[in-house]
């Protein structure tokens, strides 16, 4: 953790920023608008795409308004309307999504009068038949006969004044449903309104009841609530939907519902309930006391009837009776449309309906005051488990992971709208973990980019771009500080270089180098080897860091056969343009060596240091004296048991005490000739006889050897040694061992 403490450090700051938002101490704009959308989203995915048969909506159309005439119409006609649905379609509440403020003047009746008192003042059969007509030319006292004593509510609006203004006042309020002082002491954030158009006093004395058809809708504009209870002078007065739910039921006793162990502190105003006779019906509310309205599907899903048709009675008794009816109109000149989640042109009498439907059928989705800590609780415990554990997965770890909490989020969230009908937040939870997603793999990306750079500046000389895309994907791997490792290392160097160079002229020499020097460093690169350096025609190198190579012997002793049949290749070039043949010798060596970055405050090199690195050179050194391309020490024969080898001496080079076993690698097992095997087992003997001093074995045994190589620098050796011997014997406790007195 310590590793990636800054970026777990920005992690719990973004998941701080989202919890301060879920907590609502802020609110981020872009969090509620992809909240919102959210919302939309899962209620048009569960949209059940019917309408409710047991609401009708009373449509005040286009179809109507040609028919009967322009808006408003006569009470007189509202009168008749009302009569012909209770009276012939037997309909059981009427709710009017419209106001009647003002007095309808339509009949003249006041023309009349004025005349009656004037003109006609004297006129006593003008006065005697003004006297008998002026029932039926009082319009509102017509409608609000045909009103009394039936299911009828009224709808009226509130509003606030703005910038100063005087409040706007009209009509009458029905009876508050809620009296002053009822929810004292309980801080419940309920809408206020300063201002109303009520109904005229007539009218609204002979409704059974009366609601508020304010709406308000969210930021952007669209209507997904409904306030259920508004505050207007201490009084609390209900919706439309709420009365008209009321009404047909009977009028039931509503009352307030508190979350268990609600204060002064936490109002806890949840839902709302409905007394009924039939059973207590539960409305969910939130934190303003409104109301999710359950949307059924897009605009017309519920059942349309033209207004004009109910008057002329061209509809079938059977869809009206015993319906709710809810008398509003679809006309966009009448400007009741709405913007909703399920539609962008939505008639505001429909928003209604929804809601009616919603609380009998009680589907109403909760978003009640506590899902407020339910969301800070899981933004938190999602956020802090993926701000800690992102920083520590590759990058695809990190995606499944993040996929994994978006899908958990995700179910857990549908879960609760389907099983539990509870809306819970989506946005928070969702953005919070793509954005911690975008700063691990954007601050991985420019991290990755860096330590790439990094190492390819640090490394770049040392091993193939190859090794240094692997080392950026796992920087942690690399370390450039000094360390104790088990390694194998390579030395190769050019036979006879001093005689060579100074028969070719700078510049050749330059060229030679290069042609020779490039195609062997593809080899060492292409397996994974590390180039420590060039010292002129010395090529030296490492396996087994920067790296870990759990198989550096077998990569390096493959290099160094690989090297000796590119350098062979390379020999017709060579003669071509008129250059020596090149010979190298390759000494190769495993051992524990240090390894890092070494030297001074002026110039430091990534490099190996150690007995194993000495004796490799050793090693290549003395390839020479026995004829052989490659030899390898006894830990790399060891570590790379792939290899036919054959045991060339047992020695003590210059500046070890201790003997040391040297060996050739003669090819991959498998893949060496069996004559080349026979040869290898007689030699063996010869070594055998030598190690005892059995000297004429030994030089017998050589001698058939030749016949079979008669080239064979080893043979020859050892017969020169045994010559020797044999006039200087080496003693009774004699180990074997032959001492190089030079480098």
């Amino acid at each position: 953790m310590k590793k990636h403490a800054l970026l777990i450090a920005l992690g719990l700051s973004l998941v701080l920023l989202f919890m301060g938002d879920a907590a609502r101490f802020y609110r981020l704009g872009f969090v509620q608008f992809i909240d919102a959308k959210l919302y939309d989203y899962r209620l048009r995915l569960t949209l059940p795409a019917k309408g409710d048969d047991r609401i009708v909506i009373l449509d005040i159309d286009e179809k109507s308004l040609k028919e009967e005439g322009r808006w408003p119409w006569g009470r007189d006609k509202m009168a008749t309307l009302t009569e012909k649905l209770f009276d012939h379609y037997a309909v059981a509440v009427i709710g009017f999504d419209i106001v009647f403020a003002e007095e309808d003047s339509s009949s003249g009746l006041k023309v009349l009068e004025e005349l009656g008192r004037n003109q006609l003042k004297n006129v006593t059969q003008y006065q005697s038949v003004l006297t008998r007509i002026k029932p039926q030319l009082e319009y509102d006292s017509l409608f609000a006969d045909k009103i009394k004593n039936r299911n009828v509510v009224l709808g009226y609006f509130f509003s606030n004044s703005e910038n100063g203004a005087a409040r706007s006042i009209s009509g009458v309020l029905p009876k508050a449903v809620f009296p002053p002082d009822t929810f004292k002491g309980r801080p419940i954030n309920f809408f206020q309104f300063d201002s109303y158009g009520g109904n005229l006093p007539e009218l609204q004395k002979n409704a059974v009841a009366a609601g508020h058809f304010t709406q308000a809708p969210d930021a952007d504009g669209i209507v997904r609530r409904i306030p259920m209870i508004v505050e207007y002078e201490g009084a609390y007065y209900e919706s439309l939907s709420l009365a008209v739910v009321r009404a047909a039921l009977g009028m039931p006793r509503l009352s307030p519902g508190y979350a268990p162990g609600s204060d002064k502190n936490y109002g806890g105003l949840e839902w709302l309930t409905l007394e009924s006779a039939q059973g207590n019906l539960r409305i969910p509310v939130d934190d303003k006391v409104s109301a999710l309205v359950p949307y059924r599907g897009e605009s017309r899903t519920f059942h349309y009837v033209s207004a004009t048709d109910v008057l002329h009675d061209r509809v079938d008794l059977a869809d009206m009776k015993n319906k709710i009816v809810l008398v509003g109109t679809s006309a966009q000149g009448l400007l009741d449309l709405r913007a909703t989640p399920v539609d962008a042109v939505y008639p505001g009498v429909e928003v209604h309906a929804n809601m009616i439907s919603g609380i009998l059928n009680q589907n109403i989705k909760q978003n009640p005051p506590y899902v407020l800590g339910e969301n800070v609780l899981l933004v938190l415990v999602v956020g802090v488990v993926l701000a800690i554990l992102l920083p520590m997965l590759s990058a695809m770890q990190g995606i499944l992971v993040s996929v994994g909490a978006l899908l958990i989020v995700v179910i857990f969230n549908g879960s609760m709208w389907v099983y539990g009908n509870i809306a819970l937040p989506l946005a928070a939870g969702l953005i919070m973990i793509l954005a911690l997603f975008a700063l691990n793999m954007t601050f991985g990306y420019f991290t990755t980019e860096r330590t790439k750079r990094q190492i390819t500046s640090l490394f770049g000389q040392y091993v193939p771009s190859e090794v240094v895309d692997e080392m950026s994907k796992n920087p942690e791997q690399v370390s450039m500080e000094g360390e104790s490792r088990e390694m194998t290392i390579l030395f190769s160097d050019v036979r006879g270089f001093t005689t060579i160079s100074e028969g070719l002229e700078p510049r050749e020499l330059s060229l030679l180098m290069n042609e020779f020097l490039t195609p062997l460093s593809r080899v060492i690169y292409s397996y994974r080897g590390t180039i420590d350096k060039y010292m002129g025609d010395c090529i030296m190198a490492f396996w087994g860091a920067p790296l870990s190579d759990t198989r550096h012997a077998y990569h390096a002793v493959l290099s160094g056969l690989e090297m000796q049949r590119e350098l062979s290749e390379l020999q017709p070039h060579f003669r071509e343009r008129g250059w020596p043949k090149i010979a190298i010798g390759v000494g190769i060596n495993t051992g524990r060596v240090s390894v890092g970055n070494m030297g001074s405050e002026v110039r430091v090199a990534y490099t190996v240091m150690g007995d194993a690195v000495n004796l490799a050179a050793r090693l290549e050194g003395i390839t020479k004296e026995y004829g052989a391309g490659v030899l390898v020490g006894e830990v790399t024969k060891k570590d790379a048991p792939e290899f036919v080898y054959r045991e060339l001496d047992l020695v003590r080079v210059k500046g070890k005490d201790k003997p040391v076993a040297i060996f050739e690698p003669l090819g991959l097992v498998g893949e060496v000739e069996s004559a080349v095997l026979e040869e290898i087992k007689l030699f063996q003997q010869a070594l055998r006889f030598y190690r005892k001093q059995e000297w004429d074995k030994a030089e017998l045994q050589l001698y058939n050897l030749l016949k079979i190589a008669p080239r064979q620098k080893l043979y020859e050796v050892y017969g020169e040694r045994i010559a020797y011997y044999r006039n200087n014997p080496p003693g009774e406790d004699w180990d074997g061992v032959f001492v190089f007195k030079t480098k």
